[in-house]
């Protein structure tokens, strides 16, 4: 408890390393599923409260009666910039007023506000140095490694998620009902240690790299092609915050790889081969879950158009997927594992977070999310943080064709309250420092008549 009060981050740390933990058989049928790192997470908004209180000043004083720290740390827990989640909180709390059932829709709120709001703020404040960083993502970074670890053992001894028959498919602790957990949560470490890797000198750089180049093995035996595809952008923009001559070497150097390994035989297993040849005919010709992805967005759509400002309700696409969907769509997907078994999963979400804030919250639901992400987006870019824009830019590419649920969803809104933290304070206000004392002014120095000065005479420096 005296770590806990001295370096509340260590909260957001356990958050993210709680979700490592298994999950085991899963019930699907009691609708909402509250793991370990859910009860976390209620602890730091709790500690993060705690520390807000405890460092604001009274009210009823003055601010001139105040101390000029009191002032400063007073300003510095919760900065200004902190205000940029309150349309998110308006945009959801009407959508939620509007919606025809409000008690559906309530716990979709709650959830929500959980993953943008609470939790990410709570972050925000518990972040208050450069040690408070390198805890949280630190926890992220051992995180990433563990299932990375996990996943790899899944892909050689065949006990992974199914895929074309086979168990190969690396999930780590999460299970194959939340087969793109082990891939986030291993991005988000690969992201980190690539932009300490940039930053840091000698070993230490050498190290970072070495570690985000480890991690790309489980991604790649993650089969996840919107992870992939989300890595690759990300870490040209870490590139490109970092030095644009860099990201331009880089770009040309990868565009020449790609051109040989594309005229020679091909390298790699051929289930990656195979994998990969699938995200370049996924418009020509695509398969059973991108066909199904596509009937989703098209659903999504359909509910929008009939809700436009406020949308439909949070927690409602599933209940009015069926009276919009194509009759392409088909009735749910396959999953497989050693924990849960072969199971059938309905098609609850569009698998596109902005798609589903739209259907569900409207216009307004969706211009609060994008002034969210693209305010960070923007402070990142201008404070030239790497790490910032380098996560920024997976989760904004992630959306396009995935949306939040699952265990790894706490790490998803604990990497956004990072994420805020290192672009929500400025320079100035993050590390407030006190002005050094004045010294008193000097008058030139009055040599005695006759007597030789030195050779400071001639630099007018008192001796």
């Amino acid at each position: 408890m005296r770590a806990l009060c001295r370096r509340p981050s260590l909260a957001a740390a356990a958050t993210v390393l709680l979700t490592c933990l298994p999950v085991g058989r899963q019930d699907l049928s009691s609708g909402v599923q509250v793991t370990a790192a859910d009860m976390a997470s209620l602890l730091l908004v709790a500690v993060a409260a705690t520390v807000a209180l405890a460092s604001h000043p009274a009210r009823a004083l003055p601010t001139r009666a105040l101390p000029a720290r009191a002032v400063v740390s007073a300003r510095a827990v919760v900065p200004i910039r902190a205000l940029v989640l309150a349309p998110v909180v308006g945009a959801a709390g009407l959508a939620v007023l509007a919606s025809p059932d409000v008690l559906a829709s309530l716990p979709g709120y709650v959830r929500y506000l959980q993953v943008f709001v609470l939790v990410p703020l709570a972050v925000l404040v518990t972040v208050r140095d450069r040690a408070d960083t390198l805890i949280v993502g630190g926890a992220i970074v051992g995180a990433a490694a563990l299932q990375g670890l996990v996943g790899c053992v899944q892909a050689l001894t065949g006990t992974g998620a199914s895929y074309a028959g086979e168990r190969v498919r690396a999930v780590g602790t999460f299970g194959a009902l939340d087969v793109m957990g082990m891939a986030s949560v291993v991005s988000y470490g690969t992201i980190i240690l690539l932009a300490a890797g940039l930053a840091g000198r000698g070993g230490r750089r050498a190290a970072a790299f070495g570690g985000a180049a480890l991690l790309c093995v489980p991604l790649a035996l993650s089969l996840s092609r919107g992870a992939w595809l989300a890595l690759l952008g990300a870490a040209l923009v870490v590139l490109f915050v970092h030095s644009r001559v860099l990201a331009a070497r880089v770009i040309l150097v990868g565009a020449a790889a790609a051109a040989l390994l594309g005229l020679g035989p091909g390298a790699g297993s051929d289930l990656l081969g195979r994998r990969l040849a699938s995200i370049t005919s996924s418009v020509s010709q695509p398969d059973q879950s991108v066909s199904d992805r596509y009937s989703l967005w098209l659903t999504a759509t359909r509910i929008w158009l009939d809700h436009p400002l406020t949308g439909a309700g949070p927690r409602r696409f599933a209940e009015l997927r069926d009276a919009y969907a194509p009759i392409e769509l088909s009735s749910g997907s396959d999953a497989d594992d050693p924990v849960n078994g072969f199971r059938r999963l309905p098609l609850l979400s569009p698998h596109n977070m902005y798609l589903l804030t739209l259907s569900e919250q409207g216009l307004l639901g969706l211009s609060a999310l994008c002034a969210f992400l693209g305010a960070m987006a923007w402070w990142a870019v201008r404070a030239a943080v790497p790490a910032a824009a380098g996560l920024l830019a997976w989760q904004g590419i992630d959306f396009l064709y995935g949306d939040v649920g699952g265990p790894s969803t706490v790490v998803t809104s604990v990497v956004l309250g990072l994420v805020l933290a290192l672009v929500a304070r400025p320079a100035t206000e993050a590390a407030p420092r006190p002005a050094p004392p004045r010294r008193p002014a000097r008058g030139p120095t009055r040599w005695p008549a006759g007597r030789r000065a030195g050779r400071w005479a001639g630099l007018g420096v008192a001796r």
